[in-house]
């Protein structure tokens, strides 16, 4: 007699067939800033677990390349490249996400800069320009894609904040500042839409081995500020690898973080800590 689909798989074939499948599995994910360091391991990352990316970035030649790769390696992936900062932009970007996807269950809110330098020596151009990448792109993004996913019942926002949200580091206070009003946004939407099946958790990490990462520990360096490796050794052990930063961003986009809403999640190693 030959079996019925109804006869129950065996706990270690469920097993083994989830982990084939991946966490992300027949999701949508759109990615902002997802061309380089933590975006760049976080579109690769959230496809090998299964999901349909489209990242966008203003770094296009990054982003074409990272695209070409991962699509030789049968990767579902593709780039789009806009300045998210920009209206104009951000709408032609989630336009063209949607119109690759059909429907987003994922936006990661990656992008953004930082601009070191003691706070009296900023420009109003320079506070602008930081407000832009890091606080106002999230907001063109979020308001863009969240309306579609309150349409359907769920949805899935995570934010890259800062350890500087919760301890203010030298020469940095309008990166701070910028980063503060995405993390806030953010947090305030999970509050604000909870009931309407949206969760919105940000990230915070620490000095990290990316080109921002890098980018900024050589201008604090620059300040005379104590920035060597041997530095941030002192303060969190050793340097943040982007990859660390990423699994932590899965595990945010995944059912397997269904009750963790409004959260700030510290990849410091204990920088916040001390």
């Amino acid at each position: 007699m030959s079996e019925t689909s109804s006869c129950e798989a065996e706990p270690d074939e469920v097993a083994k067939t989830d982990k084939a499948m991946g966490k992300l599995q027949g999701k949508n994910v759109f990615i902002t800033g997802g061309a380089n360091g933590v975006g760049a391991s976080s579109t690769e990352l959230f496809a090998a677990e299964g999901a349909r990316v489209v990242f966008a970035d203003r770094d296009g030649a990054a982003g074409r390349a990272l695209q070409e790769r991962l699509k030789a390696a049968g990767r579902t992936v593709d780039f789009v490249e806009a300045d998210l900062s920009r209206v104009a932009d951000a709408e032609r970007a989630v336009n063209e996400a949607f119109r690759l996807l059909g429907v987003i269950d994922i936006l990661f809110n990656h992008a953004g800069i930082i601009i070191v330098k003691p706070f009296l020596d900023f420009s109003i151009a320079e506070w602008d320009e930081l407000m832009d990448n890091n606080a106002k792109s999230a907001f063109l993004v979020t308001r863009l894609v969240l309306p579609s996913m309150l349409e359907r019942g769920r949805g899935n926002l995570l934010f890259t904040s800062t350890t500087g949200v919760r301890a203010a580091t030298h020469l940095e206070s309008l990166y701070n500042a910028s980063k503060s009003a995405m993390h806030q946004l953010g947090r305030s939407l999970a509050v604000e839409y909870r009931d309407r099946g949206i969760r919105a958790n940000c990230i915070c990490p620490c000095f990290i081995r990316t080109n921002h990462g890098m980018h900024e520990i050589e201008q604090l360096r620059g300040y005379g500020i104590f920035a060597s490796e041997n530095d941030v050794n002192i303060m969190q052990g050793r340097i943040c690898e982007p990859e660390e930063v990423a699994s932590v961003a899965l595990f945010l986009a995944s059912d397997e973080s269904s009750f963790i809403n409004g959260a700030e999640i510290f990849v410091d190693n204990t920088f916040t800590a001390v």
